[in-house]
């Protein structure tokens, strides 16, 4: 058995694509435009599988966007994605340079969680040993769920 991909279906294509790619730093592997379907199916990696992805097309998660308007419920039953960072303050500090509210800081050095524009629950986990705690990052308190 081989995971291959999460699919997570998303209401803004732009809005998906700014936050995976552009803010948390995955890349597109793959598109796939069905006309006849109305939809397009859209593989991202991380940086350090997208190779790996290149050729196998796993492991990625498959953003599914359907061209006619639907209302997606859920996210937090979903669980989460989580995701390996070299450094869980920068990361956090870019999302929310980003407009992302960070709903658990990493006040720990270690784990921080976000949610995507499509609600999804996003874990940010810091590579190897816990980084020092450090401000502004200690003060603050969760928000929202995570």
């Amino acid at each position: 058995m081989k995971f291959l991909h999460t699919m997570i279906r998303v209401k803004n294509l732009d809005a998906s694509l700014h936050f995976y790619c552009e803010l948390l730093g995955l890349k597109e592997v793959r598109r796939y435009d069905n006309e006849k379907g109305r939809f397009s199916l859209i593989f991202l990696a991380a940086a350090e599988d997208f190779e790996m992805a290149q050729k196998t097309q796993a492991p990625t998660i498959e953003l599914t966007y359907n061209w006619d308007p639907e209302d997606y419920q859920g996210g937090r039953n979903f669980g989460h994605l989580a995701f390996l960072v070299d450094n869980i303050y920068e990361s956090c500090k870019t999302l929310q340079d980003g407009g992302v509210t960070i709903n658990r800081p990493p006040r720990d050095g270690h784990m921080a969680f976000v949610r995507s524009p499509d609600n999804i629950s996003i874990e940010l986990l810091q590579r190897g040993d816990a980084l020092p705690p450090q401000e502004p990052w200690l003060s603050l308190a969760n928000s929202g769920e995570w």
